[in-house]
């Protein structure tokens, strides 16, 4: 397949910075600040230059684990949306909504993690939300 790039935009926090991403046999391999970018004019952070390996990562998860009698198991969809929503169904209840928060992902993009506060906010009713992209 041979080496590529391709232009893109940093989906790690809400600046926007232009990037210039190396794929060879579709896998990331380098990542560069894009320098006609009006953003970044070529410059990234840390995050935005190295922090791709996730991506490839073979520890990253491909099906939902729900923890039995101690042990994580794997599990459907639907099982772990159900259980989920099981769950914060009685947190709330027995709680209240402010005894949650929700951690947004710097990893996810913008309009992920804006319907994560919409939920929080509309679902949960509660506004304690934080992410890792400020730090």
């Amino acid at each position: 397949m041979g080496k590529q790039e391709v232009k893109m935009i940093c989906s790690y926090c809400g600046t926007g910075c232009g990037l210039i991403v190396e794929v060879e046999d579709n896998k990331i391999v380098k990542v560069r600040g894009d320098k006609e970018s009006a953003v970044n004019k070529g410059q990234t952070c840390i995050k935005g230059s190295f922090a791709y390996n996730y991506v490839h990562a073979k520890e990253r998860l491909t099906t939902p684990l729900i923890r039995k009698n101690g042990e994580l198991q794997p599990a459907t969809w639907k099982e772990a949306l159900s259980f989920i929503a099981e769950k914060l169904t009685s947190f709330k209840k027995d709680f209240g909504p402010d005894s949650m928060s929700i951690f947004a992902c710097a990893r996810a993009t913008n309009e992920t993690n804006y319907v994560t506060q919409k939920f929080a906010r509309a679902v949960l009713g509660m506004n304690n939300i934080d992410g890792c992209n400020r730090t």
